[in-house]
């Protein structure tokens, strides 16, 4: 069937073109036109948080129900200076009356008696926001600064506090990956033109993705990044899966076959790995699913469409684009030589396979042992959420943190609200009041304030400052120590329900809720991805080593983001104001990246190592000629995704800078230290075992065929050898 396919691609190229030009313009005009709007939803179902927010809401406390943002001033004359408090309230009667859905609490009002440091020198406004998606608050810290810029008082210093006023901007991360796929590829081809090809397929399949994420808003809700995360995962793997066919379309040509022969051949070999690798990397992204979170299904699915319409590009745009070209992909040629990719006992890579396989308990030892000290910080990771003080101080929200950790403590940050209701009816305040003086009397808590009643009178809230930190580990600790212990022991034997929310508090409750359920997510993708290797490579080691080998990569890339982002090693050298916890939603997507792309490589490399194992019989000899062929593709696809990943770094969130620095750090092990030193030793060590399958399962095991093997080849039994 894809030999029929290919043939067909190739010898109605023209066609194929037009249509692929059709269904990007197509897709791309459908979109402005009835694509939705992006907006960042974040809810826990069953969680505390959502518990509170929904008592709030019942109860007319919607105000208290979003984020909340503080106008930090300090002046050295003093906050109850004449100038400077005509300036702040002349400054908050603007928000007041430009800002919809803003309620704001002046340092100058009776509630807000307590926002005036002890010094007198500072004060700040709180701005309570109903709750709404995540681009809303940021459209509303725009509006606020611009307010804010008009105000001009001698020695009056104005900082905005909260994560709607954080200075973003995302990286270019998208042209900075292009250019040095662009360097990469002339580098290793050494021809314009072979270069152009993975380029264009590229850009066909993530243009028609990233149309098709935008379409996906009418039907849920997608946040902004969505779009920038699909391009940088899009961008990666269409360049690498094109750079495989264009490799073995070349080889095929150098091997004397007709370029239609050529592209049939390469779409045989390369293009079915292409195929299984982008189902792969399909399945691992979709297993974010398991989390039950509607954020992460949009983030997931728009993943997906971009690696799916990326292979899609590759197995038919790619095919058209060769016919065009035909014996002139190496026109263009660059001055620097290249050694025929046919010889590959001449090669460099060829000698370094004979290298690892000659001393293959050393280079397996010694890999493994580094991969395990890479992992190792990963037993201390701890899931949060960064706060503003981990910006660089640059930033108005770091300056705004730390003025109010200096002059209030530092949980004025990150305050907990409690939101309590009397279901039958009148809520009683003597009983919320006692709640208050517990909480006041429990260590860790820096300040609770009188409860503050619902105008229907059957709900009150009361606000928590800790002593600590919001990303504090103990500002953890406490969140928990009061809705286990604290709040059910003040309210024993009263009809009162609490929730403890804000936040905070919601931080806490999404790195328990992924925390708990990764474990299903992990061992979801992994049994799938080793069933599904099982099945095309008839072993049962094989699959089992690429798990194992897989989650070493994976392993050291989580130790060394703890090691950089929550221990604080270099963290300055990358532009990270302080130390603090992992943002919680970045192990998963983590995981389902970096699994799928490992899948990558090893789809690449073991099927090569197959193919040639099934020819010649001879494993050592098969691993030497798989690595040789294979490995210049594989270092430079992993060259072109480590650039696209760590150009996220060069941004401003700290969340986006942990994320691309992950990816980075682990597609760089996993295509140096792993895939040409451990899998090459490992399976020099297996010899003959790496294809043992037993015989009764290999009856029940369906035929899959990959690069070019045919279906029936026998995988190897042992118990029939030893016997």
């Amino acid at each position: 069937m894809l030999t029929g396919f290919s043939r067909f691609c190739y010898r109605r190229r023209r066609f194929v073109l037009l249509g692929w030009v059709a269904l990007i313009i197509g897709l791309f005009a459908l979109s402005n036109v009835a694509g939705g709007a992006f907006k960042t939803e974040f809810n826990l179902p069953g969680s505390d948080t959502e518990a509170a927010t929904q008592i709030l809401n019942r109860h007319g406390f919607e105000s208290r129900t979003g984020n909340d943002g503080q106008i930090v001033f300090h002046a050295e004359q003093g906050i109850n200076d004449p100038t400077v408090r005509a300036g702040v309230e002349s400054l908050l009667a603007k928000i007041g009356n430009t800002v919809p859905g803003a309620t704001i609490v002046s340092p100058y009002a009776p509630e807000g008696a307590r926002q005036i440091a002890p010094d007198g020198n500072l004060a700040y406004a709180v701005i309570h926001f109903s709750d709404r998606p995540q681009e809303d608050y940021t459209k509303a810290g725009d509006k606020i600064k611009d307010i804010g810029g008009g105000v001009h008082v001698q020695g009056l210093q104005i900082e905005y506090g909260g994560d709607m006023f954080a200075a973003f901007s995302m990286p270019a991360s998208e042209a900075i990956g292009l250019i040095a796929a662009v360097i990469i590829l002339i580098i290793a081809f050494g021809s314009l033109l072979a270069m152009g090809l993975p380029v264009i397929t590229a850009l066909f399949g993530v243009g028609c993705g990233v149309a098709l994420v935008s379409l996906t808003t009418r039907v849920l809700a997608v946040p902004n990044f969505t779009t920038s995360t699909a391009a940088m995962l899009g961008i990666g793997v269409g360049i690498d899966y094109a750079l495989l066919i264009v490799t073995r379309y070349r080889q095929s040509l150098r091997e004397g076959l007709a370029p239609e022969d050529a592209v049939i051949m390469a779409m045989n070999t390369a293009g079915r790995s292409v195929i299984f690798a982008g189902i792969t990397v399909v399945v691992a992204v979709l297993g974010m699913f398991t989390l039950q979170l509607d954020l992460v299904r949009s983030v997931a699915t728009g993943a997906a469409l971009a690696v799916f319409m990326t292979m899609l590009a590759s197995v038919t745009l790619l095919p058209a684009l060769l016919g065009f070209t035909g014996r002139n992909i190496d026109k263009l040629g660059l001055p620097h030589a290249r050694k025929n990719e046919t010889a590959n006992g001449q090669s460099f890579w060829h000698r370094w396979s004979r290298l690892v396989q000659r001393y293959p308990w050393y280079a397996a030892i010694g890999s493994t042992a580094v991969l395990i000290v890479l992992t190792l910080p990963l037993f201390s990771m701890r899931l949060g959420f960064g706060d503003a003080g981990n910006r660089p101080t640059g930033d108005t929200s770091r300056r705004a943190y730390d003025l109010l950790a200096q002059g209030f403590g530092p949980g004025f940050n990150g305050p907990l609200i409690l939101a309590a209701e009397n279901p039958g009816g009148p809520i009683a305040m003597d009983v919320m009041r006692n709640v208050s003086a517990r909480l006041n009397e429990t260590p860790g808590v820096s300040f609770a304030s009188p409860p503050q009643p619902s105008d229907d009178g059957e709900a009150a809230l009361i606000v928590v400052i800790p002593d600590s930190a919001p990303q504090d580990k103990a500002t953890s600790d406490l969140v928990h120590h009061l809705r286990d212990d604290v709040i059910p022991q003040a309210l024993q034997g009263n009809p009162t329900v609490a929730k403890l929310g804000g936040v905070t508090a919601a931080s806490e409750d999404f790195a328990s809720y992924v925390g708990g359920r990764m474990p299903l997510f992990f061992a979801a993708v992994l049994a799938l991805s080793f069933i599904l290797l099982m099945v095309v490579f008839r072993s049962i080691l094989v699959p089992l080593k690429a798990v194992i080998v897989n989650m070493l990569s994976i392993g050291a890339a989580f130790g060394a983001i703890v090691a950089v982002f929550q221990w604080g090693w270099g963290a300055s050298l990358i532009g990270v104001g302080k130390a603090g916890p992992i943002e919680s939603w970045v192990p998963m997507m983590l995981f389902a990246i970096v699994f799928g792309l490992s899948m990558d490589y090893e789809v690449f490399l073991l099927s090569r190592i197959r193919e040639e194992y099934d020819r010649s019989g001879d494993n050592a000899s098969a691993v030497a000629e798989g690595l040789a062929a294979t490995a210049r593709v594989i270092t430079a696809a992993a060259a072109i995704m480590v650039c696209v990943f760590a150009s996220f770094v060069l941004g401003d969130d700290r969340s986006l800078k942990l994320f691309g620095f992950g990816l980075a750090f682990a597609v760089f092990v996993d295509a140096t230290l792993v895939r040409l030193v451990l899998v090459p030793a490992t399976m020099e060590l297996l010899g003959r075992a790496n294809w043992w399958l037993p015989a009764w399962l290999d009856r029940w095991l369906p035929s899959v065929s990959l690069e070019g093997r045919d279906t029936g080849a026998a995988p190897v039994h042992l118990e029939k050898r030893s016997a």
